[in-house]
């Protein structure tokens, strides 16, 4: 059976990718800051149906936290085939390039680029020995220079500048991270899930949490000859029908 970890797993759109995952058959370490929620989580995936989850203790902004997250998993498995960096906080709603103090930019960025990052690394030796390792880094189309540059659109009437920019940042490293796995069997890309209905955008949106998870879990699932290195905003730029992967 296949492994997987999901950072943020514990509720919203990681708790659906969790679900999704179990669907298709890969055991999930679904990874929470608080143990107790995670527990919560597990147990209420469990009661629909998905036994093969496991809640672990994951705090993405505590490298101690990290590690002791990599080595119960490195108990368990000797492989994990799939990490989903989910984890991610917004900074609140009210964002100004020239107001929002710098400790909330270093607020987000501990958690959306640098947690990440953390995760990446701790776990990179798991996902070496899968023979088909998948990355996927949760994005946004917020990022996107090229929507956010257009300055006469209504696109985005309200800017989120550490958010959009950590995520800006999350995705170039993950640009870096595929070139320098390129010659591998690694595919790793950066999906925006939509604007979804959860917690996070106070269950407001265009997509469902549904929809969200199936964009994530199927670039988590990706085929030998799917895309690696890539930005995927599929509810902006929707995939060709005869799309390959």
């Amino acid at each position: 059976m296949k492994s997987a970890l999901v950072t943020g797993g514990n509720k919203g759109i990681g708790y659906e990718v969790v679900k999704q995952l179990s669907k298709n058959g890969f055991f999930v370490y679904l990874g929470s800051r608080s143990l107790e929620s995670g527990l919560s989580a597990a147990e209420k995936l469990k009661a629909e149906g998905f036994s093969n989850i496991e809640a672990v203790t994951l705090d993405v902004t505590n490298q101690e936290s990290i590690d002791a997250a990599r080595a119960t998993i490195g108990k368990k498995t000797e492989v994990l085939d799939v990490l989903v960096n989910n984890a991610g906080i917004s900074g609140g709603f009210q964002q100004s390039a020239l107001e929002t103090k710098i400790d909330t930019f270093k607020t987000v960025y501990e958690t959306n680029v640098f947690g990440a990052i953390s995760v990446t690394q701790a776990f990179f030796d798991l996902l070496q020995k899968s023979s088909a390792p998948r990355i996927v880094n949760v994005s946004t189309s917020m990022a996107s220079l090229t929507l956010a540059a257009d300055l006469s659109s209504s696109s985005y009437p309200t800017r989120f500048v550490a958010y959009q920019s950590s995520k800006s940042a999350l995705n170039m490293y993950t640009i870096n991270l595929a070139y320098e796995l390129r010659d591998t069997a690694f595919k790793v890309n950066a999906v925006c899930p939509g604007y979804t209905k959860t917690d996070f955008t106070g269950h407001q949106g265009t997509s469902t949490p549904e929809e969200a998870r199936q964009r994530i879990a199927k670039y988590a699932m990706i085929g030998n000859n799917g895309p690696t290195g890539q930005f995927f905003s599929e509810e902006y730029f929707p995939a060709p029908a005869n799309c390959p992967w």
